[in-house]
């Protein structure tokens, strides 16, 4: 077995038992330029995943906010301080 293919296999195994190791061993090998030796099919799951993480989190956020600021119109009797200070975004909607 080639040298390249034991570290791939290696590599491998690393995703499985240690995420963080892996995820550093990966950066330094895309940044020396070793392409060749970078679990790219590993690499590319994860690049999309956190894709979908990212898309999650602010549809969530938006969600929420939408929900704050439906309610502060739709509902005044209800503005209390408690729920002021809970609000998203508080800093920027009392200025």
């Amino acid at each position: 077995m080639s040298l390249v293919l034991k570290e791939i296999e290696m590599s491998a195994n690393l995703y499985d038992e240690d995420f963080y190791a892996w995820a550093n061993e990966q950066a330094a090998l895309l940044r020396g330029g070793q392409l060749s030796a970078a679990g790219i099919e590993h690499i590319a799951e994860e690049i999309e995943s956190m894709g979908k993480t990212e898309k999650r989190k602010l549809v969530s956020r938006l969600t929420a906010l939408l929900l704050h600021l439906l309610k502060w119109q739709y509902q005044p009797a209800l503005q209390g301080n408690s729920w002021r200070l809970s609000m998203p975004m508080r800093a920027t909607i009392w200025r």
